[in-house]
């Protein structure tokens, strides 16, 4: 970049930086948008399908989940990455949905790049869409439904909603009732913290063999032979010290001129575990979790006494069992008392699948529970794991909020014949604007209709006809090809997951159409290869522009790539 001053060009920018302005800068970054929306678009619904992603060491995902494969896809493309932010954002606040709001920003883009041509500037058009969101989001109030919280039919349909057409889909109906389950244990006073659930997957027997314990499985076994097994009605001691002797906290070095005194130096480190150990057996522990180590010789002692003893147990499940068996997490064996122990009516050593666990059960009002998840292949548990999450995020939402819509593309239906309506009344050519977003909107069940097989034109017609005779709750049977009342047909979704998506692609969608230049610093390659020198080669390779294949994409959307 250089500007003519008097005689003498003026240097702003080094010479390898690269700028793209105006126009082509917005076309390039709205192509980028739109290339990681479509990338994952056949993902969408329950006939969606999945994607396979091979990383450069041959790790191998098969996955349904939105943002699980815009992780794992290597894009470099910045404004791109703005797209996968808003499914990480959409995952982040309610666990599902990032494929919807991925492709309602990616249809955002496409509607205004329409728009841009037609010499509407991007500032009326980001204003505009900003006014669609905030009706949208009244829209979806109005057509939402109140659920109370002892619902469980509709929790679970909720549940169930996030699974389908994803990996767990046979066993949704077992899995949607494990996860209510769970996160009515987990829930008190303060909301509801999904942390408290740990998953624990197992590769071994099938889906439907998955259960829930209430209580904490820890991944270790006992740190002697001797120790026995299996403890009834025990007293839970947590320790965040080591049951070893203590180093002092300076070098010091010992001098020992005879074998009496080495003998007494080691039978006062032995006294000192000895005490440590007749400490708990003082207190009543009869199971002992340490965040440390313990010491060969306590461990000897421990076994003697009868304790369970496990060592270097994870901060997560020092905490979960903390929170499960009542008991304190102490830092001082010394300071422990009979009151900081916690209680388990059961805590046993178990085999599954060839692993020893330790399972800690039968606790008063579980207030961390642990979900097992079964599964033929690695693969199948991963993303039975996946769905699960989903499904919690959403019956946590759900119990926060109290509110749900009908899924199946109704609400989306009901939104842009809303925002139709809405656009009347905007002045200007704002108008324009929301009626794009409008037709932006429809994008989901023309989506849903065409991963179904479905003809989508003759979808959205039958669809509108409904809403329009009153139907809020009409929507696609991907599996019959019928319009459907999905609130009867208990195909429901939380609201926040609808107002979330819609804000979030928006948001992203205006981030995007508002930057009309680019300048990429240092040696920044395109996909095509070369990095502009060739004359008859633009910057970014044979894409032409900034804008050369997709880099990291493995090669999706040709003409993506550009700023790598």
């Amino acid at each position: 970049m250089a500007q003519q001053m008097g005689n003498q060009p003026l240097i702003v920018l080094s010479e390898d930086s690269q700028r793209t302005s105006g126009r082509d800068a917005q076309s390039m970054n709205i192509t980028a948008g739109k290339a990681v929306a479509e990338s994952v678009r056949t993902t969408l619904g329950p006939k969606g399908m999945d994607k396979m992603l091979v990383d450069s060491t041959g790790n191998v995902v098969v996955t349904n989940d939105g943002v699980t494969i815009l992780k794992e896809m290597d894009i470099e493309h910045p404004a791109a990455n703005m797209i996968v932010e808003v499914a990480e954002t959409q995952e982040d606040e309610v666990g599902d949905g990032t494929t919807t709001s991925v492709v309602v920003a990616g249809e955002l883009l496409g509607k205004a790049e329409d728009l841009l041509e037609q010499d509407i500037h991007a500032t009326i058009l980001a204003q505009g869409y900003r006014q669609a969101a905030a009706e949208a989001k009244e829209i979806l109030e109005d057509i939402s439904i109140e659920v109370a919280e002892d619902d469980t039919e509709i929790l679970e349909s909720i549940a169930s909603t996030a699974m389908t057409g994803k990996g767990a889909e046979a066993s949704k109906d077992l899995l949607a009732g494990l996860v209510v389950e769970a996160v009515r244990a987990v829930a008190d006073d303060e909301g509801i913290d999904t942390d408290n659930i740990k998953v624990e997957k197992v590769v071994g027997g099938a889906v439907d063999d998955s259960e829930l314990v209430e209580g904490v499985i820890v991944g270790k076994e006992r740190v002697h032979d001797n120790m026995p097994y299996f403890a009834e009605d025990a007293n839970v001691a947590l320790l965040d010290t080591p049951i070893e002797v203590r180093e002092t906290e300076i070098d010091a070095e010992v001098n020992v001129t005879d074998p009496d005194q080495l003998q007494q130096f080691l039978d006062q480190e032995e006294q000192q575990l000895r005490e440590m150990v007749d400490h708990l057996v003082e207190v009543g522990a009869d199971v002992v979790f340490c965040q440390k180590g313990i010491d060969d010789m306590a461990q000897h002692y421990l076994a003697q006494e009868g304790i369970i003893a496990v060592r270097r147990a994870k901060k997560s499940d020092m905490k979960a069992l903390a929170r499960a068996t009542g008991g304190r997490i102490v830092s001082n064996i010394f300071d422990l008392t009979d009151e900081d122990l916690g209680f388990a009516g059961s805590v046993a050593q178990k085999d599954i699948a060839g692993d020893e666990k330790i399972f800690v059960e039968d606790v008063e009002e579980a207030r961390a529970v642990t979900l097992i998840l079964r599964g033929g292949t690695e693969h199948v548990v991963d993303e039975v794991e996946r769905a699960t999450e989903d499904a919690l995020g959403v019956v946590r939402t759900t119990l926060d909020e109290g509110k749900v819509v009908p899924g199946g593309g109704a609400p989306e239906i009901a939104l842009a014949l809303g925002l139709r309506d809405f656009a009347d009344s905007v002045g200007g050519r704002e108008q324009l604007a929301v009626e794009a977003f409008a037709d932006a909107v429809d994008v989901i069940p023309r989506t849903l209709a065409e991963n179904a097989g479905l003809d989508p034109i003759d979808s959205l017609v039958e669809l509108r006809s409904k809403h329009a005779e009153g139907n809020d709750a009409a929507g696609l049977d991907a599996y019959t090809g019928d319009v459907i009342d999905m609130e009867g047909e208990g195909v429901v979704e939380p609201l926040r997951v609808k107002t979330q998506a819609i804000e979030s692609a928006t948001e992203a969608a205006v981030m995007i159409l508002r930057i009309d230049d680019v300048i990429a610093a240092g040696d920044l390659k395109g996909g095509g290869g070369d990095d502009g020198d060739d004359e008859d080669m633009p910057p970014g390779g044979p894409g032409g522009g900034m804008g050369g294949g997709m880099g990291g994409m493995g090669g999706m959307g040709g003409g993506m790539g550009g700023m790598m």
